[in-house]
């Protein structure tokens, strides 16, 4: 797997759906499997386990959306994505979904064909949180694409002779021959391939077929890439070394992972934090959609707020009403930022931004705290997961939350091991949470606990701003995070075959929504 990036695993995608480990990581997959094809796609065959969360989950999370959306060339924050049924049948391409027992590994596992007139291709791939992938697979092949590469699939019957004339023509990140049904030689690299490239490859004699595959991710790989750090640790001791603030840290990891100035790292996230707030306006206008468990209760509460009817401080209820508005868009399928997911979309941006306005702290202030809080998130992408199929809710609102606590400290103007601190305590609240959604939908009791990972980032922000304890180290936090996650029971892990979504109360909102969707 590639080095984490901010903005690849932590902050993003920009998208519309649930789930990121649904909508926006099919719709990667779909996009990988559509150039594999050449786009002349007439029949898909999709495989789940059902040992997996596919089975279960696949039309009600929004795979179908992202996946099918994908093989139509459409990104995961385009509108057009949601009328991908009559996009299918426009282009009149036949679908199966079989649920078979292939001993799939990972929850999340997507075993795929593609064919046409004269082709037929076949992929193995993930989705391992937070909208990430990886491609384990393809035509037999056993190879690893996680979509921040260009890559050339040359196809050859003797790919040992073609190798060393692709040399000659084609420059490369990474080389290898893949053998599998179909051998091909599969070359990477971070500048994409001209018309003029491929087609010199083409007139090789020894060569067959070739398939351009584009990069899916916003931050491409490189070769030799060297990041400052891989653990808290190490982060801290920079840091101290340095006299570093933690959202400056962000910056020196992500300008050497994505090889561009601190300055466009920080002029990133400030264009994430407006789509955010954006979101937020759009929640708090009210939200229409019939397809949903959950009415707009933001507005209700926003009202109680104007009235002083409602307990608690005004820091946090405002906090508690952000993270409701942006909950609701990605619930009526707006453009929402995963961070980390969208399952967790509400916490961590509705956190920071409602104490950013409470704080009046421009853009700029808002955009270092979410660098603060998204450099920790790296270590969890790196040494645990953002995944609910794989560590339940712990790995989503829990990582939200401790991410949260840490930028709360920031906007506070705390010192760097108070950040720390922050993160470590809220994420030790976490652990152990599961995720039971209600109608096999990413509303309730997701909303709640949203609403709780943002108060617990509260409590923690400031219960390390006055010098709290943690006891445990952050690294110590997020392998423990990792070990109790793979520990909770399938039925616990985002399937809908426990906790919560098998309640009477549960089948009956699953029963109506299935019968509106008939309809």
């Amino acid at each position: 797997m590639a080095i984490s990036s901010i903005f690849n695993d932590v902050i993003g995608p920009v998208m519309r759906g649930p789930s990121s480990s649904h909508s926006a990581a099919a719709c990667r997959i779909g996009l990988l499997l559509r150039d594999l094809i050449g786009d002349d796609i007439k029949s898909v065959t999709v495989d789940y386990d059902p040992n997996g969360s596919l089975v279960t989950t696949h039309e009600s999370q929004g795979t179908d959306m992202g996946l099918y959306g994908g093989l139509l060339g459409l990104q995961a924050d385009d509108e057009r994505i949601m009328d991908y049924q009559q996009g299918i049948r426009d282009r009149g391409i036949d679908i199966q979904v079989n649920y078979l027992d292939y001993g799939a590994e990972h929850p999340n596992t997507y075993r795929l064909k593609v064919s046409n007139a004269h082709f037929s291709h076949s992929m193995l791939a993930i989705s391992t949180g937070g909208g990430m992938i990886e491609v384990q697979q393809i035509d037999g092949a056993e190879l690893s694409i996680n979509g921040d590469y260009h890559q050339l699939l040359i196809y050859s019957q003797t790919c040992s002779k073609a190798l060393e004339q692709v040399k000659k023509r084609v420059s490369y990140d990474h080389i290898e021959v893949c053998q599998g049904d179909s051998d091909f030689i599969l070359i990477k690299r971070e500048q994409a391939f001209s018309d003029s490239e491929i087609a010199q490859v083409l007139a090789l004699e020894e060569v067959n077929l070739v398939r351009h595959l584009q990069a899916v991710l916003p931050v491409l790989s490189r070769k030799h890439v060297d990041v400052p750090f891989l653990y808290c640790k190490d982060l801290i001791e920079l840091g101290e070394k340095e006299q570093l603030e933690l959202w400056q840290l962000a910056l020196r990891y992500e300008s050497a992972r994505g090889n561009i100035k601190e300055t466009q790292v920080l002029d990133k996230m400030c264009n994430l934090i407006n789509i955010m707030q954006k979101t937020v306006d759009t929640g708090l206008a009210g939200t229409e959609f019939k397809d949903r468990i959950l009415h707009c209760q933001s507005a209700e509460f926003d009202n109680k707020m104007q009235q002083n009817q409602l307990l608690g401080g005004e820091l946090l209820n405002t906090i508690v009403l952000y993270v409701s508005a942006i909950m609701e868009v990605k619930s009526s399928y707006g453009v929402i930022v995963a961070a980390p997911t969208a399952g967790s979309c509400g916490a961590l941006p509705g956190t920071l931004l409602a104490a950013g306005k409470m704080m009046e702290k421009s853009t700029e202030d808002i955009a270092k705290a979410m660098l603060a809080a998204a450099v920790l998130g790296i270590f969890i992408s790196e040494h645990s997961s953002f995944a609910a199929e794989v560590g339940g809710c712990q790995a989503e609102c829990g990582a939200g939350s401790s991410m949260a606590a840490a930028g709360l400290v920031t906007l506070a103007g705390g010192s760097l091991q108070q950040c720390i601190t922050g993160a470590s305590l809220a994420l030790q609240n976490s652990l152990g949470m599961i995720c039971d959604p209600i109608g096999n939908r990413v509303e309730a009791p997701c909303l709640g606990r949203n609403v709780m990972a943002a108060s617990n980032a509260l409590s923690c922000a400031n219960m390390a701003l006055a010098n709290y304890d943690p006891v445990v180290t952050y690294d110590e936090v997020v392998a423990t995070m990792y070990q109790v996650g793979i520990s909770i029971t399938h039925e616990l892990r985002c399937t809908a075959l426990g906790g919560l979504s098998i309640t009477d109360s549960a089948k009956k909102i699953e029963a109506q929504l299935l019968t509106f969707k008939n309809c």
